[in-house]
């Protein structure tokens, strides 16, 4: 066989390959959203991921796969992108000829029964109930990233990250993390300081119809440029974005009490799905046609809910939407006002809720608790102290039960280690890329004032999501801001808006 035939032979089987993943995240989307609670259900829902994730299992890690990746590096004549898709592809083939078929299924089937097992624990702060099923799932977490770290030639944990955000090692992360924590806890208080000198925003007075929230949702969704003719806005216990470009799917959850908060999950999940959508559609199905990572889908989301729409301009256009759909009228109401409240930095228990000072102390704390578990530096017995200890360390605060703290996120339940870094490497990169669009394009503030955010999805589809995975997420970052990740960039956002 010729090294173009097998290269185009590798692209048949991986559009294969992706479309069943894509399947995969629907029927993910659907126990999230749609599907009974029953045990039964969850068991033949976990069967069916189970079955496709072996069949996934099998394209990838078989002999012929294999030779026709050696066959195809061979050839001298590919352009650009069928060079990275296939180096795209041989990335996902060391994940998957890691790790035997019957681990793959094993670990599937656990996060899926844990995940849906959850849904209901964290509601009662169950942690004692839900433990034996967290346990299988890490105990082979463990294996698989074991496995994985052998053919890397990294350690486990790094294992994991390469999974999500592919090249991460922790001699990137451990400095960025190291600056970030020294650097906060002084700018926290300075922050604090200055808010108490400003006097209290006023606090619109629920409640808030969750008609109308989801009536305000839906028309910023479009002003961002979501399609509901390809896509759709649900509600899930934890807010997430999933389907296909063609079919984009995303969930919130809504509060009567405090709209911002489900608007916000909205904002962010939104600009996950614009990321998906305006992917090089000429490879749909292909690796070089993904998404760069979690990092830069974090980046995505993060520069659209924190960077974009927490500005003075964003309220000067959503302000008046607010006030019609609410029937409101007052001070509250006010462009000022609604920007103290929507900068205002208030450490509290929850990550998803967490303003964007104090974000970062919660995923360095899943870091670390993560890499210790993976490592056997602790067990699943000390996660509840070491997670309540960590968060008053951090922040100062302790969880008065197991729902609202080490249970609040979905990612360990549902086999999702190694993740957690890519957020606030994401936010990073959210204000790099913000803060150089709007250096490139000075309509870009003036614009979304108007709610018109065509100028700014203009330059993240040229410089972003166009590119797919054609670079590697270090070139990329480069190639779109002219310098490396530089996390000075996000410290100089956070003074900008938040003591000056």
């Amino acid at each position: 066989m010729t090294p173009i035939t097998a290269y185009k032979k590798l692209e048949k089987y991986f559009g294969r390959l992706l479309a069943l993943r894509e399947a995969s995240g629907m029927l993910h989307w659907d126990a999230a959203t749609m599907m009974p609670k029953s045990d039964a259900a969850a068991t033949t829902r976990s069967d069916q991921i189970a079955a496709l994730g072996g069949v996934c299992h099998e394209i990838l890690n078989n002999t012929e796969t294999s030779d026709l990746l050696d066959e195809a590096e061979d050839q001298n004549n590919l352009d650009k992108w069928q060079l990275a898709n296939l180096r795209e592809m041989r990335h996902m083939w060391v994940h998957a000829s890691a790790v035997t078929g019957d681990l793959i299924e094993a670990l599937s089937k656990a996060s899926m029964k844990c995940e849906i097992k959850w849904r209901t624990a964290r509601t009662g702060s169950d942690y004692e109930g839900i433990k034996p099923l967290l346990s299988t799932v890490l105990q082979l977490v463990k294996e698989s990233a074991v496995a994985k770290s052998e053919v890397l030639g990294c350690s486990p944990y790094e294992a994991l990250m390469d999974e999500y955000t592919p090249g991460l090692r922790q001699e990137t992360v451990d400095p960025i993390f190291s600056d970030i924590e020294k650097f906060l806890p002084n700018f926290l208080q300075a922050v604090l300081e200055k808010q108490a000198t400003m006097g209290q925003p006023i606090i619109p007075k629920s409640p808030f119809p969750l008609d109308q929230q989801r009536t305000l949702g839906q028309l910023l969704m479009k002003a961002l440029g979501f399609d509901f003719n390809q896509g759709r806005l649900d509600v899930s216990l934890h807010p997430f974005s999933g389907g296909t470009p063609d079919d984009l799917r995303i969930t919130t959850r809504y509060n009567e009490d405090d709209f911002l908060s489900g608007l916000m999950g909205i904002l962010h999940e939104t600009g996950h799905a614009l990321y998906e959508k305006n992917l090089p559609k000429k490879w749909r199905h292909q690796p070089v046609g993904e998404a760069r990572g979690m990092d830069m889908h974090e980046s995505q989301s993060l520069l659209i809910e924190m960077q974009a729409c927490r500005s003075r301009e964003f309220l000067t256009y959503a302000a008046p939407l607010m006030k019609k759909i609410f029937k409101r009228e007052g001070p509250e109401w006010e462009i000022d006002n609604l920007y103290q409240i929507y900068s205002t930095v208030n450490p509290g228990l929850i990550r998803v809720d967490a303003d964007e000072v104090t974000y970062p102390a919660h995923i360095i704390l899943r870091y670390n608790i993560e890499h210790a578990l993976i490592s056997d530096k602790m067990t699943l017995n000390d996660l509840p102290n070491v997670w309540n200890d960590g968060m008053f360390n951090l922040l100062g605060l302790k969880p008065t039960d197991h729902g609202n703290g080490c249970m609040q996120d979905i990612h360990w339940f549902d086999g999702a280690w190694g993740y957690f870094p890519s957020y606030s490497l994401g936010a990073m990169a959210a204000a790099q890329f913000f803060d150089a669009a709007v250096q490139s394009n000075s309509d870009i503030l003036p614009s979304i004032s108007l709610g018109n955010f065509g100028p700014l999805y203009d330059w993240l589809t040229k410089n972003i999501h166009s590119r797919g995975s054609l670079y590697e997420t270090p070139e990329l970052i480069k190639l779109a801001t002219g310098k490396q990740l530089d996390p000075s960039i996000f410290k100089r956002h956070l003074t900008q808006r938040y003591l000056t």
